[in-house]
Order: structure tokens, then C-alpha cells, then sequence
């Protein structure tokens, strides 16, 4: 869990509400920080983040609270490791944390469910080509295995298809994933969908969140396609490179987010008898 704090699309009409990597000569317009230190408090069962005296809001100016010491406490890192001028884009926890408090487009569990559940016919590991040998040969080796355990581990039965046409998705293999989403939080199916936003997959997603690969895996094969192509068309080192981190942080924090917002990271006050 440690590395994941260290690592700290479908388009911009997802679920999840994200800033966008500003260009760098935006950065002078950026808000300045006005704040010189950040702490957490522990109020009526929650937390809140302060920037020196002020109570941290959201963009619609609801107060910052959760559940969760070790995520207020995260946010807390996030804004403390602001410099001079505030970087909302690589804020993610921070974004991640004030969707999920604002809501901002209203939707139910429901519909974040079947946001994640329709997504599963665009998955990007289901989509293989047999017409280049050696990538398809590639796509056999690293997602198959993926797509397998998945499979095991949801009681589906997923396949993949050789054609530009979507797989199948049975009505049973979504009830089982739709049952498996609805045993969990609002807050957490927010994680859920920046997760496969970010890797434009629910079966590498989902394996990322349950720890069967690590986020660097996980990206890499979210990855596979274009660093194929690579090997062929050359390799835009600080393009390349900068686009791989991005997606790890991205990564990194709603897995973290995730696992942070699961009830056994609440802390509990001990009733006195």
C-alpha cells in the first residue's frame, strides 16, 4: 500500500470529474498558495483537512470530510506538497475525495454501476488482433492470463473477440459484477470508474483494486498496443515517459482511494462502559 502513495479516457463526459493536466505556460495563472500548513481534524465521526486555520471546502463549497484518517490525511499530503502555486491537476486524491462529496451530476449507484458494467464491452484487453503475429502473440501472453483470473474470480465468463465488432457480454456475467459493485459505497464506485477511466479497462481495473497486479503492471498493459508500436516508430522519450507517470498517479490514487474508503480503514470511537 506504501508504493501506491508514492505513485502519487473515455473522455471528459466519465463519471468522474478530474482537472486536466494544465499546459506549462499556464502555470503562472494557477491559484497561489496561501496557506503555510496543513493538518487533520477529528469532528462528529469524521475528518477534516485545514489549510492553517481554514476548514477545507469542495468546489461547491460543501466542507470536506470523510471517513477515513488515513485518506484526510493523504489530501492533507496532496496540498501540503503544493509549492508556490496550487496544481489542482495532479491533486488526484483530492479530486477523486470532491467529486465523490459533491456529486456534482447527481448520479446514483445505480447509474455508476451501469456506467462500469457497459463499459465491459469496450474493454480494452477483449479487443485482440491475429493479423501481426508478434502482437497478437503479445496480447495472448500478458492479458489472456488476466482475463482468465478475472473470469475465476467473478464467476463471468468473459471472452475476447478477434473482430472489430464488441464481445458479448451475458446478462449473467453483468449481474454477478453488478452484485459485486452494489456491495460497495458511493464513494468507493467513484475509485472504481477513475480506475478503468484511467486504463479504459474493468478487467485490468478490477485486478489493480484486488492486488493481483501491481499499478506499474497494470498500466504497462494498459500500455501493450502503443509500446508495440513503438519498437517500430521510435519512442518520444518525455512524451512517452510523462504520459506513463501520469496514468500511474491517476492509478495510484483511486486505488488508494478505494481501499481507503472501505469500512475497515474507518476508524471507530471505543464506547466507554
Amino acid at each position: 500500500m506504501n508504493n501506491l502513495f508514492k505513485l502519487l479516457q473515455k473522455p471528459l463526459t466519465t463519471i468522474v470529474s478530474v482537472p486536466q493536466q494544465l499546459p506549462r505556460r499556464s502555470y503562472a495563472s494557477l491559484p497561489k498558495r496561501f496557506y503555510k500548513k496543513t493538518s487533520v481534524l477529528y469532528n462528529d465521526g469524521k475528518y477534516e483537512v485545514t489549510l492553517d486555520s481554514r476548514k477545507l471546502k469542495t468546489p461547491n463549497g460543501a466542507l470536506f470530510t470523510v471517513k477515513s484518517e488515513p485518506l484526510a490525511i493523504a489530501v492533507a499530503t496532496e496540498f501540503d506538497a503544493q509549492k508556490e502555486r496550487i496544481e489542482r491537476s495532479k491533486m488526484h486524491l483530492s479530486a477523486l475525495c470532491f467529486t465523490a462529496i459533491d456529486n456534482p451530476n447527481r448520479h446514483t449507484k445505480t447509474d455508476m454501476v451501469n456506467y462500469l458494467l457497459n463499459y465491459i464491452a469496450t474493454d480494452t484487453v477483449l479487443f485482440q488482433y491475429d493479423d501481426e503475429k508478434d502482437l497478437h502473440d503479445l496480447q495472448c501472453n500478458e492479458w489472456d492470463p488476466i482475463i482468465k483470473w478475472f473470469n475465476e474470480r467473478y464467476g463471468t465468463n468473459l471472452e475476447k473477440t478477434m473482430v472489430m465488432s464488441p464481445p458479448n457480454i451475458g446478462a449473467d456475467d453483468k449481474m454477478k459484477v453488478s452484485k459485486y459493485l452494489l456491495s460497495h459505497s458511493e464513494d468507493v464506485l467513484f475509485g472504481f470508474i477513475f480506475a478503468v477511466d484511467t486504463l479504459k479497462s474493468v478487467v485490468l481495473a478490477f485486478a489493480t483494486i484486488d492486488q493481483r497486479i501491481s499499478v506499474d503492471k497494470a498500466v504497462a498493459l494498459a500500455r501493450l498496443e502503443e509500446e508495440y508500436q513503438v519498437k517500430f516508430w521510435g519512442r518520444v522519450e518525455w512524451s512517452h515517459d510523462l504520459s506513463q507517470q501520469e496514468l500511474q498517479a491517476r492509478l495510484a490514487a483511486a486505488v488508494l482511494f478505494v481501499h481507503l474508503n472501505r469500512s475497515e480503514h474507518f476508524v471507530k470511537e471505543k464506547l466507554v462502559v
